[in-house]
């Protein structure tokens, strides 16, 4: 499984000293549910009280992150999501339209073969050069006598990995749970969720929302911001909000049966007033 935590900024220390000390209460209570229900758990208490949560928490050292429980237990649902080899993920949440999904499919094939070889055609021409020389290592070795000739590259016989993970049901009962969800709730099955700082609101100007708050301790802001109201932890919750950490998602709902897109799944707000 890749790394949660190498991949974002601006990690929130008091979740990670949170998650380490309530986390094991957690997976204990709910035994069997997987990683990604038990942060969201832990997640869950954290919100609420967060105006509690010591602004000096426990410092982690980044490999003791890495090795926690809270990154490296399973999930049910790991095998179809961070174990993949793919760089993204589309899920399908609509299953009305057969032929449009069959058309949507096909055209994502031919798009991944023809990126496929274009990158095949550009990484041969950077090594231009290194071919010259593996030519005349070839043409030295074939005058020395036969012997290799029916041996060939593996690498040559080798089917590249698709640049997109298809998460597609085929019964009912696999297709329920995926039914017209949400874009937070398929962050919530496939990604891992975390904390980290709400985006600075200094640049938005006039368009940031009324009302004024001072950034937690130990976010290294010292300037009082606006903040969003209500507060909101996808967007801003006391200078923190929530995003989720894994492959980006791909939505196919029913306006993909019609426009034949897909549609990004954010998985944190970049911008001040955005949500994730």
């Amino acid at each position: 499984m890749e790394p949660l935590y190498t991949q974002r900024r601006s990690r929130s220390p008091s979740f990670l000293s949170y998650l380490s000390q309530h986390y094991q209460e957690v997976k204990e209570q709910y035994a069997g549910e997987g990683r990604r229900r038990w942060r969201l758990r832990v997640a869950r208490q954290f919100w609420q009280q967060i105006g509690r949560v010591s602004s000096t928490p426990t410092f982690m050292a980044p490999e003791a992150v890495v090795n926690a429980d809270f990154v490296i237990d399973d999930d049910p649902l790991d095998d179809i999501s961070s174990r993949r080899p793919e760089l993204g993920l589309i899920v399908r949440t609509d299953f009305s339209d057969e032929d449009a999904w069959a058309s949507f499919y096909d055209r994502l094939q031919q798009g991944e073969k023809e990126y496929i070889e274009e990158s095949d055609i550009e990484d041969q021409v950077k090594e231009g050069s290194r071919l010259e020389h593996i030519e005349q290592a070839m043409h030295s070795a074939s005058t020395e006598g036969p012997g290799d000739e029916n041996e060939s590259d593996d690498s040559d016989d080798e089917i590249a990995t698709p640049i997109f993970y298809v998460i597609n049901p085929s019964t009912l009962e696999e297709r329920a749970p995926l039914t017209n969800i949400s874009n937070l709730t398929a962050l919530r099955l496939l990604n891992d969720v975390d904390v980290q700082l709400a985006p600075s609101p200094e640049h938005v100007g006039s368009r940031c929302p009324s009302g004024r708050c001072q950034y937690p301790s130990g976010s290294q802001l010292t300037t009082v911001h606006q903040q969003t109201r209500p507060p909101n932890r996808l967007v801003d919750f006391n200078g923190w909000q929530e995003i989720y950490l894994g492959k980006n998602i791909w939505i196919y709902d029913s306006k993909s049966n019609i426009d034949q897109c897909v549609r990004v799944v954010s998985q944190s707000g970049d911008m001040y007033g955005t949500a994730t």
